[in-house]
């Protein structure tokens, strides 16, 4: 069987289900309180501007690793007191945190995912200590080593009104959104990511401190390169994957999309082998230690920027009109949803925030149909519930209001 028929053969037969049944949330943004019972496809969230409907998607985008889908930092997220004054609510934990807590089912299995900020404290000098937030995360009440494995058990994806711009704003965004397609693929990118900023920010401190450690340099450079050149190969290889598999399953509604990689080792492993690769590397480091002190240059090794063409004219995604960059933007993630589901046997949960923005009736609709024919979760926010009024038979509305959320009927 062909990886095409193969692929099509588990979205036609399978029944495909992976759902938050249940979302609990503690002490986070304007909710001092909240749960929602969830028992349909589409979860619809309708309100104004500003009334908490993205708030409800970021918590739902923290039982994945990650920062969220604001790449927010932990002190960001909890209730302020005077939001929290204003309800009334059962208290889990104390004020200085927060929480998100959910029952999920994919395919015939439930389990629980929590996780919580609490405060610790940390050694900084000697004898100086602080107090510091850390993210925690417990399966089925069992507390999980690092969040990353959290790409085990279930997928998240999401489309913001920020991506919108994503083909023209800077390499740090589209790097962003390639290294958390990354991720839902191989749950060990995050881990290097994470080792590699660590060792990169010893690196730095050493050389601007004056107190110039050769040997200890020379071991940092050497795991750096290590891992620096597998951040790149895991990116190289997902784009290839990527671009194969929308090469062999065309969209009928959205232009297709080609992904390339513009930077220096992913350019090199098309034709290096990975330890010349490793070499040129570790060079390159040691030869930035006199920029670094000078003129505070930093690495760009792993700089690379995510290239996204308009495969049928053949025009880069920054040149084409708003609503094109959106619908090649659904395309990648239509793509990344159903390989998933292909190769990992892993359906996706998807968080829309404001989806609808620059798409026709007729493509929106398209692309919710999609999204219903792979058999997946997806979480929506509008300002206007009727929007969505094609699809109420699969859909449960919420309208979002006063720090509450409130679940409604639409009759039309």
């Amino acid at each position: 069987m062909s990886a095409v028929a193969f692929c099509n053969s588990i979205i036609d037969d399978a029944k495909v289900r992976s759902a938050v049944k249940r979302l609990t949330l503690v002490n986070f943004r304007n909710y001092k309180y909240l749960r929602l019972n969830l028992k349909k496809p589409f979860i619809v969230l309708g309100g104004e501007n500003g009334s908490g409907k993205t708030n409800v998607l970021e918590a739902v985008s923290f039982l994945s690793q990650g920062r969220g889908l604001r790449n927010a930092k932990l002190a960001e997220v909890k209730t302020f007191d005077f939001l929290a004054k204003q309800q009334s609510s059962p208290v889990f934990i104390n004020n200085s945190g927060w929480a998100v807590s959910a029952q999920v089912e994919k395919f015939d299995e439930e389990f629980n995912i929590g996780t919580a900020v609490e405060s610790v404290l940390k050694e900084f000098d000697y004898n100086e200590t602080k107090e510091v937030e850390r993210r925690i995360v417990q399966i089925n009440n069992q507390k999980l080593s690092s969040q990353n494995e959290l790409g085990n058990y279930l997928s998240i994806i999401w489309v913001t009104p920020q991506m919108d711009r994503l083909f023209q704003g800077g390499a740090q965004l589209r790097r962003s959104f390639l290294d958390r397609i990354v991720y839902a693929f191989d749950v060990e990118h995050a881990r290097r990511i994470s080792a590699y900023d660590n060792l990169y920010r010893q690196w730095l401190q050493i050389l601007k401190s004056g107190n110039i450690n050769t040997s200890w340099l020379e071991a940092l450079e050497e795991q750096m390169s290590g891992i620096g050149v597998a951040i790149a190969a895991a990116r190289r290889e997902q784009v290839q994957k990527l671009n194969t598999f929308i090469e062999q399953n065309p969209d009928d509604t959205f232009p297709d999309a080609l992904l390339a990689l513009d930077g220096t080792i992913e350019t090199m492993l098309d034709e290096k082998p990975a330890i010349y690769v490793e070499d040129y590397y570790r060079e390159s480091l040691f030869n930035q230690r006199r920029n670094i002190l000078f003129n505070d240059a930093g690495n760009n090794l792993n700089k690379t920027d995510l290239c996204v063409i308009y495969k049928k004219k053949n025009v880069p995604a920054a040149l084409c009109s708003t609503g094109e960059q959106k619908s090649l933007l659904l395309n990648i993630i239509l793509a990344q949803a159903k390989s998933l589901l292909c190769s990992r046997g892993m359906p996706s949960i998807l968080l829309l925030d404001e989806v609808a923005a620059h798409l026709d009736e007729m493509k929106r609709d398209a692309f919710l149909a999609k999204i219903q024919n792979l058999q997946l979760q997806a979480w929506l926010t509008t300002t206007d519930l009727s929007e969505f009024v094609s699809f109420r038979d699969i859909s449960q509305f919420f309208e979002v209001k006063d720090n509450t959320v409130k679940e409604v009927s639409l009759s039309f």
